[in-house]
């Protein structure tokens, strides 16, 4: 059985998704742009996104009884891969040892053509 979990804290789903689906043992967040839970980018640069988009996972995972200590996988979608040391020194605050797994691609574009798209898959 699956449960839709959604938080105020963070921006609210902007298509036909939901913030996150727990399932099965599992949580499964949506991507998170370095967007405010008020629609608004927290700031111009790739660094000021991200932060952004780890608090709104910071955020979804709360709302869910999680921590970041329950990750067990992410994905980081980037604009440019010239950007990956600027995320990866922001995401390096939010994780510890034993880091989750991780994906990091390039894409195209992203939605409201932010620098940086975060998604993560945690375990209860």
């Amino acid at each position: 059985m699956k449960k839709q979990i959604s938080t105020k804290n963070a921006p609210q789903a902007i298509g036909p998704y939901s913030q996150a689906i727990s399932a099965n043992g599992f949580l499964f967040i949506s991507g998170q742009l370095g967007v405010t839970p008020a629609g608004e980018f927290a700031g111009s640069s790739v660094e000021a996104q991200a932060e952004q988009s780890l608090e709104n996972l910071k955020n979804i995972l709360a709302e869910a009884g999680l921590t970041f200590d329950n990750t067990v996988k992410t994905t980081i979608f980037l604009a440019d891969m010239a950007d990956f040391a600027k995320v990866n020194t922001v995401y390096a605050k939010f994780f510890k040892e034993p880091y989750p797994a991780r994906s990091t691609v390039a894409v195209k574009t992203l939605p409201k053509d932010a620098l940086v798209e975060i998604e993560l898959i945690a375990a209860y």
